[in-house]
């Protein structure tokens, strides 16, 4: 539970994040490394007086995760990954201020998107913002699931196509630390779970794939990829339950 002072601090973090995935967003064109868009990112964080909160995080290398393709989560920007034509890019980034973290996902279209890429994408955001309109003071945490859920599979029938989505990563708790209790799933029961109370801060982050929900981790022990390669897309932002409603402490400034 946080105090409003407190949720004010998570927003300053929130808006360092925004700021850094905006100038990711603006680097990512065809030809850059993933590498590249690493060095844009910590550069931005720590311009801002931030310190990167994936950085050193349980031996993570880099200070943002750089997911390409069939890469669901926590891929590793390399120089060696090079960023075509087309390639779907999910980049996930958080930021360490004063004590407090901030942290979402964007999921981007570098050059000229592959067919479905755009409809995935969107289905994913979608989802993740109709999870996030579930964060209202005594609502329950598997409204946030069975939000995102139904939000998936609408847009999946009109998309005409399937939707997988990853059940073994979801959202969770943030504050004075990255990842927090609860887990919070991306598929759910309305009116099941721990009952939403103001002050409460859950980072919300949905994951669809183009095909099956099945994923397998890679060697290097980060890396998660679809397991029938299929495409998948990530989106996140760290969102506060207030008495006014829903507040995401990710959103770029107005």
């Amino acid at each position: 539970m946080k105090t409003p002072g407190q949720v004010e601090a998570m927003r300053a973090a929130g808006l360092v994040v925004a700021a850094t995935l905006a100038a990711v967003t603006e680097a990512a064109t065809p030809g850059v490394s993933t590498a590249d868009l690493d060095e844009v990112a910590e550069a931005t964080i720590r311009d801002a007086g931030a310190v990167p909160s994936f950085l050193g995080y349980q031996g993570f290398p880099a200070s943002i995760c750089t997911s390409v393709n069939e890469q669901v989560v926590h891929g590793i920007p390399a120089p060696t990954q090079v960023l075509a034509d087309g390639d779907l890019v999910s980049i996930d980034c958080g930021a360490i201020l004063e004590g407090w973290h901030g942290d979402a996902a964007v999921t981007l279209l570098v050059g000229t998107p592959a067919a479905g890429d755009e409809e995935l994408s969107a289905a994913c955001r979608a989802a993740m913002e109709a999870g996030i309109a579930t964060l209202v003071p005594g609502g329950r945490l598997g409204d946030v699931g069975h939000a995102i859920e139904e939000e998936a599979r609408r847009r999946a029938g009109a998309d005409g196509r399937e939707y997988g989505i990853v059940a073994d990563y979801g959202g969770h708790g943030i504050g004075t630390s990255m990842h927090m209790e609860p887990f919070v799933p991306n598929l759910g029961r309305a009116g099941s779970g721990m009952r939403l109370r103001t002050g409460m801060v859950l980072a919300i982050e949905p994951m669809l794939t183009g095909g099956t929900d099945e994923t397998t981790e890679l060697e290097d022990g980060w890396t998660v990829v679809t397991a029938d390669g299929s495409r998948a897309a990530h989106w996140e932002h760290s969102v506060a339950v207030t008495d006014d409603g829903p507040r995401v402490l990710t959103a770029p400034a107005e």
